[in-house]
């Protein structure tokens, strides 16, 4: 069966446009056209919701609101596609459960690999398919899960063992934003008593020892770190 999409933006060639890209990598796409028409096309249960900030009658956070209440949609992951470039407008976005915020324009190449992305992280099968990644190649960055071993730009570096899980762990992830309360219980556990301010200073860290790259993670204020997506 495939992957259903609800894509949901009020300019109908943005519409058609990105639905035939998504086709042609084989997701089903259920297109709407309004924040109203958007949560009646919820009943179809899509696997993930593309959607746009500004529109008609209902907006794209009222949207995100109203299908984080409903308990038969709360972990349907949702993106926001849009225009709107403001740091205040991401956060909101993020705040309100979105798990990635994309800027138009964008190509559907990175487009559909972002919501591969989203639903490789939202799986029910996530768990047992990370336990099986050993090896991450992203951007100059080649982490070894094996060996504990960070290369960059092919030069092999040593990091400590939490400033190692943590960067794993978040270009395990490129695009999405945790907080510092999920990064603590991911990579420390919930067992071990740290402050949230552990996770700042590994992250200032690892940000010295990737240099040039430092700007691969990324501090979104108000709400926690992410990897940046890398083409």
């Amino acid at each position: 069966m495939k992957t259903k999409i609800l894509l949901v933006d009020d300019e109908r060639d943005i519409v058609e446009f990105l639905k035939y890209n998504l086709e042609q990598d084989d997701f089903a796409v259920i297109s709407a056209y309004d924040g109203s028409e958007a949560l009646d096309k919820m009943e179809e249960n899509p696997d993930l919701v593309i959607l746009d900030i500004m529109m008609p009658k209902l907006d794209g956070f009222e949207v995100c609101r109203k299908i984080r209440q409903n308990k038969n949609y709360e972990n349907i992951p949702v993106i926001f596609l849009t225009a709107k470039g403001g740091e205040a407008d991401e956060i909101q976005g993020l705040e309100l459960g979105a798990v990635d915020y994309i800027q138009k324009p964008i190509s559907p190449k990175v487009l559909v690999a972002r919501v591969k992305a989203s639903l490789r992280r939202t799986d029910g099968r996530k768990d047992d398919e990370a336990d099986q990644i050993k090896e991450i190649e992203i951007g100059p960055l080649k982490i070894d899960k094996k060996k504990y071993v960070v290369f960059i730009d092919g030069e092999q570096n040593v990091f400590p063992r939490k400033e190692f899980e943590l960067l794993f762990f978040l270009a395990n992830n490129p695009g999405r934003v945790f907080n510092r309360e999920v990064l603590l219980k991911e990579v420390w556990g919930s067992d071990v008593f740290v402050v949230d301010r552990t996770v700042d200073v590994h992250i200032r860290k690892i940000r010295e020892k990737l240099d040039k790259y430092a700007d691969l993670i990324e501090t979104i204020k108000g709400v926690g770190y992410r990897f940046k997506y890398v083409k």
